[in-house]
């Protein structure tokens, strides 16, 4: 009775370690829950084309520098960053579309958690990369401290932004969004994040899409690759979770 009680207990995990996949290389408890959530039974593996970056451990668990990296001609459709043990995993997901496939950003850990990033490929299979960050927490739990400003609204939705030509034929875009990206999990304070983000220019090229999450952090700073073009116009629209509308020429 025993012994098929623990088979039981066991089953769900075993059907979502799915045949084929590889030992998870972080260890990680919380990846089989987050395999059959996120992915289901489409293919999985564990890819070393897919470079993320972030300290091993975080000074600040509200800021937590993080970028992500395609390599080695792998083609992305779809870029999934997620935290497994966060509250609320899901941090951000990019389609590069005429971007290239890589985004830095900072986000909110609660405690010391693997981060991945999951990129689709054309066929509709996963190839993910990650690490493990430590971390003292409350990064989800804690209040920003844009609000502590008297005038915050008035600024809620200001870009501001930088592009810097490189000898690649890329050019690296970071941009700042004044947001308070709340979660939802501080005392008294509702959540309040940016949802969706587009980046086009003046001709109508659509170069990314941006779905964003309450992870992310405070006055969210982003950083993109775009193939250089000279004198064109880069404009910046998107809406958050209360209806709050972007729309920002990009100077």
């Amino acid at each position: 009775m025993r012994r098929g009680l623990i088979a039981l207990m066991l089953a769900p995990a075993l059907a979502f370690a799915a045949p084929g996949d590889a030992p998870d290389p972080l260890n990680s408890g919380r990846w089989p829950d987050i395999r059959k959530e996120f992915f289901a039974n489409a293919p999985v593996s564990f890819d070393p084309r897919v470079v993320v970056t972030a300290p091993a451990t975080a000074e600040d668990s509200m800021n937590v520098p993080v970028s992500v990296r395609v390599e080695g001609g792998l083609v992305a459709r779809r870029i999934v960053v997620f935290a497994e043990l966060n509250p609320i995993v899901r941090v951000l997901e990019v389609e590069p579309v005429k971007a290239a496939p890589y985004i830095s950003f900072r986000m909110k850990l609660q405690q010391g958690s693997p981060v991945r990033a999951a990129v689709l490929d054309p066929d509709g299979a996963w190839h993910l990369g990650g690490v493990f960050v430590e971390a003292a927490g409350g990064g989800c739990t804690t209040p920003g401290s844009g609000r502590a400003q008297p005038d915050w609204q008035a600024h809620l939705g200001e870009v501001d932004s930088h592009e810097w030509p490189r000898s690649d034929g890329q050019s690296r875009l970071r941009l700042r969004i004044s947001h308070p990206m709340d979660t939802g999990l501080a005392a008294g304070i509702p959540a309040f994040f940016l949802q969706k983000l587009s980046l086009t220019d003046d001709a109508g090229t659509e170069y990314l899409r941006l779905s964003t999450f309450e992870p992310l952090s405070e006055n969210p700073v982003l950083g993109f690759d775009l193939p250089t073009h000279t004198g064109r116009t880069l404009r910046l629209t998107g809406v958050d979770n209360n209806g709050n509308k972007i729309d920002r020429v990009l100077k």
